[in-house]
């Protein structure tokens, strides 16, 4: 083992890898992902799409050629025998995020987006509704302002800040919400007026932001829906209704699910792939028996009616939530196959696995946040770390950050994509689906926005810097299965690839310098300092590194 990693171990050892697991998480890679290694890859675009496992596939394979699974909407013995596995996957989900059958239910969508749009399309809006949200959100809550737009009801986007205000007993959060500008569309015979029956606002937002990895404290359910007097500044923009809160957990559960028993959401999006790697197309719903009741659905389907007559205007919708709001036949197969994927979860547990991510990613981000230039500056500038007053009591396994040149010009992460990829690590660039995030932490106006698009600019393209300001950030993210050998590997690439030299002065004459092997033991340096170590490396802290190193070697 090298001193790195020893020195990582002493820091981190009794969180990483598992140690009071059935497998170690070296064992986990040499087993179970044995694809990464003959590929010679490094995989970190969790946040994109976690991995399946060898184990989890093997054993979705023999469950799906021994048993035989049927239209769970048929009559026939294999098709209630798929019905009671689909009855006891709903409950699997829950237990996930502690939350009691008698007050919730499962439905089970094609994914998280579907999920979100559900709400979006059935909620009970209207012109005296608000809908409100965090900047940080997925395009697919945004999504949700075309509904609520569209039905006259008001959209804001919000942003969160906690103060902490000593007290004698202790300290008091004051929740403080600072919205952005109102938003509403002129909609035909919807102009506001005075209420005349129930009104209904909704929040959202993400228990993990996609972009920065910030995690919101889940006491914000609570606040909204019990007291939102209490947050100054929600007044200003919604004066009256009934609040109901909208998480966004894709991300987030994968380390951290909603103990919906103490923060009793209305409405959950999950997305199985995002749990386990496999099944993709397949996502659920969370949501609370007495929100499920508001919710007011239109289209109807097979298994989503008891009974309809084709020539006339009559038809009897089922009364179960699930039954009501799945339309056709559910993905009973992906359904079927999400019970291995939970296995693999529960094997090492939810807590180990958070504690495991959670080192390397506290470990990765101190080693990029010491990489200094030969003139001193910031190779790396990240993004969300240091917003301590937010609302956001920990990071989740998500760095996303941009590299900057030793005279603070920027590199484009478009070019660090690409020469990753070179160097077989797989991660990921851009915005990631969340524009709100992406401009609050690159300091994006409406102008620039406005002015990028009108460039040419779009998602998915080359363009990363304009005007001097990137448009997007790299993310790379972690899994239960990620190691130490992956952090290494890609700090070693960033240092070798972007972190530049000290410059020295000979006789007038600049030169490069110091020579290679200089640059590969700051870069080892780097490497075996440790992880709590922030401080620059100056020139005087580089001579005394080689002379430890070298001394011995030279000759007496």
């Amino acid at each position: 083992m090298d001193a790195a990693k020893e020195e990582f171990l002493r820091d981190f050892g009794e969180h990483y890898g598992y140690p009071n697991g059935p497998k170690s998480v070296d064992q986990i890679r040499a087993t179970e992902f044995k694809r990464l290694q003959l590929q010679d890859l490094v995989y970190l675009d969790h946040a994109g799409a976690t991995l399946y496992s060898d184990l989890q596939m093997e054993s979705v394979f023999n469950d799906l050629t021994t048993n035989l699974y049927a239209n769970p909407h048929s009559q026939s013995d294999s098709s209630s025998a798929t019905l009671d596995i689909v009855k006891n996957a709903r409950q699997q989900v829950l237990d996930y995020c502690n939350a009691s059958p008698k007050e919730y239910k499962c439905i089970f969508t094609s994914g998280a987006t579907a999920a979100l749009k559900l709400v979006g399309e059935a909620f009970p809006w209207s012109c005296n509704s608000s809908f409100m949200y965090t900047m940080e959100n997925h395009n697919s809550v945004l999504g949700i302002r075309e509904y609520a737009l569209g039905q006259g009801a008001a959209a804001i986007a919000v942003d969160i800040e906690g103060e902490l205000h000593p007290e004698i007993s202790g300290e008091t959060i004051t929740t403080k919400i600072s919205p952005h500008q109102v938003q509403r569309r002129k909609v035909a015979g919807s102009l506001k007026e005075e209420p005349t029956g129930d009104v209904y606002n909704l929040f959202a937002f993400p228990s993990e932001c996609n972009f920065s990895g910030l995690r919101f404290d889940l006491d914000l359910v609570k606040i909204i829906k019990e007291d939102s007097s209490k947050i100054l500044g929600i007044s200003s923009v919604c004066q009256s209704g009934q609040w109901m809160v909208l998480i966004d957990a894709a991300k987030g559960c994968a380390t951290m699910p909603p103990d919906l028993s103490k923060y009793p959401a209305d409405f959950v999006a999950i997305s199985f792939y995002k749990l386990f790697g496999y099944p993709t197309g397949l996502g659920a719903l969370i949501v609370r028996n007495d929100a499920a009741k508001l919710l007011k659905k239109t289209y109807f389907s097979g298994g989503t009616v008891s009974a309809s007559i084709a020539d006339i205007d009559f038809i009897k919708r089922r009364e179960g939530i699930e039954e009501l709001f799945e339309d056709g036949t559910v993905s009973f197969l992906s359904i079927v196959s999400i019970r291995h994927g939970f296995k693999i979860l529960n094997s090492l547990t939810v807590s180990a696995i958070s504690r495991h991510i959670a080192s390397l990613a506290l470990y990765t981000r101190k080693m990029l946040l010491a990489m200094r230039h030969g003139n001193g500056s910031s190779v790396c500038i990240l993004y969300g770390h240091h917003n301590s007053m937010k609302l956001c009591h920990e990071m989740g396994p998500i760095i996303s950050f941009n590299l900057k040149r030793p005279d603070g010009s920027w590199y484009g992460y478009r070019e660090v994509e690409k020469l990753a990829s070179l160097s077989g690590i797989q991660l990921r660039t851009g915005c990631f689906c969340n524009p709100g995030a992406c401009a609050k932490y690159l300091g994006l106006s409406h102008l620039d926005l406005i002015s990028n698009t009108e460039a040419g600019h779009v998602c998915w393209d080359d363009l990363d810097i304009i005007n001097g300001k990137p448009v997007g950030a790299v993310r790379i993210s972690f899994g239960y299965m990620s190691t130490y050998e992956d952090v290494k590997k890609f700090v070693d690439f960033v240092a070798s690839s972007f972190m530049s030299p000290q410059i020295h002065i000979d006789h007038g004459n600049q030169m490069k310098g110091p020579p290679p092997f200089l640059t590969s033991i700051y870069s080892l340096y780097l490497m075996n300092s440790s992880p709590n170590c922030l401080c620059p490396l100056n020139d005087k802290d580089l001579l005394f590194y080689c002379i430890c190193i070298f001394a011995p070697l030279l000759p007496i």
